[in-house]
């Protein structure tokens, strides 16, 4: 049960994060940002998060995944101004 909760959190997030990514990419005058948010928002989709750690050998620390996560979080609502940008996309 736990595992199936946690595997749909971080499906959740990594949807939410490359939809935060699309939105800096296409509204607003920061693509750049949004491309390294969308690079981020890779690293919380499971099967990728897997093919990583069999690539490079090394699993990626939940405790990193939490730091990284409230980062976006931070960094999109603070500097990248993300309810100004989904306000200008929604009219």
């Amino acid at each position: 049960m736990k595992q199936g909760v946690t595997l749909l959190l971080n499906w959740l997030v990594a949807v939410l994060f490359s939809a935060i990514g699309l939105v800096n990419c296409f509204v607003g005058n920061d693509p750049e940002y949004g491309i390294f948010i969308l690079i981020l928002s890779l690293l919380f989709y499971p099967p990728l998060r897997l093919v990583f750690q069999k690539k490079i050998g090394w699993m990626i620390p939940p405790v990193v995944l939490i730091v990284l996560g409230l980062f976006v979080f931070w960094s999109s609502l603070g500097v990248g101004q993300l309810l100004e940008k989904i306000k200008m996309v929604l009219g």
